[in-house]
């Protein structure tokens, strides 16, 4: 996608593999910065802080997290320690553990002399494989928003939650990738942004990279999505996910639930985007993930930038006043209308996914 109409992915090798750059979506989106990740350990930082976040881009920096590592050390005790390090800094998104294995799965069969390239040129492949999946979810997805089109004409209007953009994999997005295919095709569309708090990555984030793309878009209140789904303003739903279970069950940034809730209320389709990686298979239902508990102070405190220009994080709550903040809830499938993948989209049950990856059925 675009960056002040330059064509920019949200990370990328230096020339000569000493580090890795990325966009510190911390900053955004009152400022673009670009940070270098030069060791492994600076890349489960930017992984944890969410510097990097969304399921496949997670994933993505933990490739190349491995191959930050045998830049220094290409020996077995050493993979398996970085790997097991870098699978802890994120518990829900599954990218992250599937990333990792599959670098584990390619480096550890060779000679330690062998590792290190292997290691840049397959995190480099995941990468490439990244884009290729979420430019394809783009063209299935697409299929959705121009049957509403020709159906009722004028404005279709999308409504999305948290960030499941360009900014949440190497490029295109997953749930917003429909959006830039149908915009792109010249159909009119108009995006509901939900704020998404706690971190407000649908404020900060997709209304930021919208804006980038040009796509005509509104940030709401998350508790106004209801309300605009039972005025008839909303013709569609699409979320990414951080883990669909393989019933169908759905993983996702907080809210997600209640606005499947609503949706499934007011007759409105729910779709969840997601890339073959997220979809763990192991794992029968949405019961089994595991949700993270991140830091209060992201709900007692909030950043923004001030009348000077300036970067301020202010407090929201009453000193002594604890919060908590669970990261992710669970959709159960019943409420997912379908799953946009690279190969098609499919019902949220476990046949409808064996029918797109029946190389998952045990």
């Amino acid at each position: 996608m675009h960056v002040h109409g330059t064509p920019t992915r949200t990370i990328w090798p230096l020339a000569d593999c000493s580090g890795v750059e990325i966009i510190d979506q911390t900053r955004l989106p009152h400022r673009y910065e670009l940070k270098r990740l030069a060791t492994w350990q600076e890349a489960a930082e930017a992984i944890g802080v969410m510097r990097v976040r969304g399921a496949p881009l997670i994933g993505a920096t933990a490739a190349y997290g491995l191959a930050l590592a045998a830049n220094a050390d290409t020996g077995d005790a050493a993979l398996h320690a970085v790997a097991a390090s870098l699978i802890e800094t994120r518990p829900t998104a599954v990218n992250l553990r599937w990333a990792v294995e599959r670098m584990l799965a390619k480096l550890l069969p060779l000679a330690p002399t062998q590792r290190r390239d292997a290691a840049w040129a397959e995190a480099a492949a995941i990468c490439d494989e990244d884009v290729a999946q979420n430019q394809a979810i783009g063209r299935h997805g697409l299929e959705l928003i121009r049957a509403i089109r020709q159906r009722k004409g004028g404005t279709v209007n999308v409504m999305t939650h948290c960030n499941a953009g360009w900014l949440a994999t190497v490029d295109w997005g997953t749930a917003i990738a429909p959006i830039y295919a149908a915009f792109d095709a010249g159909i009119a569309v108009d995006v509901w942004v939900s704020e998404t708090r706690p971190r407000n990555q649908g404020a900060a984030l997709t209304a930021w990279e919208l804006n980038q793309h040009g796509v005509p878009h509104t940030v709401i209140a998350d508790n106004a999505a209801g309300h605009l789904m039972q005025k008839g303003e909303v013709d569609l739903v699409i979320v990414g996910a951080d883990r669909v279970a393989a019933n169908g069950d759905v993983a996702n940034k907080i809210g997600t639930y209640l606005k499947a809730l609503a949706a499934h209320d007011n007759g409105v389709s729910f779709y969840v985007a997601v890339p073959g990686p997220t979809v763990d298979f192991r794992l029968a239902s949405g019961a089994g993930i595991p949700i993270e508990q991140r830091s209060a102070r992201e709900v007692t405190h909030i950043t923004g930038r001030d009348p000077d220009g300036e970067l301020a994080e202010v407090q929201l709550t009453p000193d002594g006043s604890p919060a908590a903040n669970p990261a992710f809830d669970v959709t159960p499938a019943r409420l997912v209308t379908g799953l946009i993948t690279e190969r098609g989209i499919c019902k949220a049950t476990k046949e409808g996914l064996a029918g797109l990856y029946p190389e998952q059925v045990k």
